[in-house]
């Protein structure tokens, strides 16, 4: 059962905040246990608010910016001194997402129990990554905690960046096309079937890219409903099969090898190795967890193959930078001279961070002429299609024409 309560703490300030228990006595010992004073406990989740809360808090999710504002401000007020508790609490009363509200409660919990932070956010592996829950429990043991929370938002920001930067570029062709498809379909429902009507009448004998057309035209304008349906159907379908594991990897080889694409996912990918393992090895972890944790980031199987190859590799005594070497296909030459020369001076996290920024400079001038690059595709297949139509229905007037003459 969930109980929300008002408390007083030693210092004399009042904490309100939401708990679970199995009822209001349990609730109030458990308060007790933590130095904290009860001055309410009500249950919660008999009122109609109370349970649109509790169903509000259930399917919301926590988005990365949520994330990357939490990581900065705990880490500002741990940085000021505040205990972290007391830097959860402030939050959990600030955040207007029920469900991060919730995770913050049983973060404070935790904590009060003797806790740590790290395992509070390992109880919620589908909102907190494998890297942000390993760089807080780098920081805990380091003794800091506020320069590894600090890290972490830089890392998601990041990382955020980029992937709204593709999303953005792919934008604009991608409305183009869905405005096209429908476009079309409204013609071939509403436009089609006028022209034949027209044809059939004069007793013209059509061609058969007209017939095709006609036929078409015909189906859609009988089911409209039915052709939206499939439409919808298809692009579901789309998003599934593409989802599935067993296509992932033919995805991947796509994206390597497309010519303008395949040179944007490489400098990704390389930006986000060299950006996730320096943030890792700048918060203390070991370097064979760093390399495992990276490899959970990226996405394209074919990375993640040669990240596990340079965890079994640094594990048998192999200088780092050896298996990045030996795949300039994937990642670039300068990333293992790089990698290379920070081994040398022991400067490996701040060459990492260098790439990083490096290829992260050039996938922002990459999307900034994505759009002018697609644009040209676009016109072309726009053009094949009026052109295709436009010759399907005009060719038949034509023949009308010869035969008067």
């Amino acid at each position: 059962m969930l109980f929300s309560y008002q408390a007083k703490l030693k210092t004399g300030e009042i904490s309100k905040g939401v708990l679970e228990d199995s009822d209001r006595f349990s609730a109030a010992r458990d308060l007790r246990s933590r130095g904290y004073i009860p001055l309410s406990i009500r249950e919660q989740g008999k009122g109609l608010m109370s349970k649109l809360s509790v169903f509000s808090a259930i399917f919301s999710k926590v988005s990365i910016a949520e994330q990357i504002i939490l990581t900065k401000n705990l880490g500002g007020m741990l940085q000021a001194g505040l205990p972290i508790s007391r830097a959860l609490s402030v939050l959990q009363k600030q955040t207007k997402n029920p469900k991060l509200s919730k995770i913050l409660v049983s973060l404070v919990n935790d904590i009060t129990s003797g806790g740590t932070l790290s395992s509070g956010l390992s109880k919620f592996p589908n909102v907190f990554s494998t890297l942000f829950v390993s760089m807080a429990k780098a920081g805990e043991e380091s003794g800091n905690l506020s320069g590894a929370l600090s890290e972490i938002g830089v890392s998601l920001e990041k990382s955020h960046a980029l992937t709204k930067k593709i999303k953005g570029a792919l934008i604009y062709p991608g409305i183009i096309l869905s405005a096209m498809v429908v476009i079309g379909v409204l013609m071939f429902a509403f436009v089609v079937p006028t022209l034949a009507g027209t044809f059939k009448e004069l007793g013209v004998v059509l061609p058969l890219s007209t017939r095709i057309l006609v036929f078409l035209g015909n189906f859609f304008s009988n089911n409209l409903i039915l052709t939206f349906a499939i439409l919808i159907g298809i692009v579901i379908g789309l998003y599934l099969l593409f989802s599935a594991k067993f296509v992932a990897k033919y995805i991947d080889f796509v994206l390597v090898k497309l010519p303008v694409i395949g040179n944007l996912t490489k400098e990704l990918n390389t930006a986000r190795t060299a950006r996730t393992m320096s943030s890792l090895l700048s918060a203390g972890v070991s370097i064979t967890r760093a390399t495992e944790i990276t490899k959970d980031v990226v996405q394209n199987s074919y990375y993640k193959k040669i990240l596990n190859e340079v965890k079994i590799s640094i594990e048998k005594g192999a200088p780092f930078s050896e298996t990045f070497e030996a795949h300039p296909d994937l990642y670039p030459v300068m990333m293992s001279e790089m990698i290379q020369v920070g081994e040398e001076t022991g400067k490996l996290s701040e060459m990492l961070i260098q790439i990083a920024l490096f290829y992260e400079g050039e996938i922002e001038n990459a999307t900034k002429n994505l759009s002018t690059i697609i644009e040209p595709f676009l016109m072309i297949i726009i053009g094949a299609g009026v052109g295709f139509f436009a010759i399907s229905m005009i060719s038949p007037l034509y023949s009308i024409l010869g035969n008067i003459n």
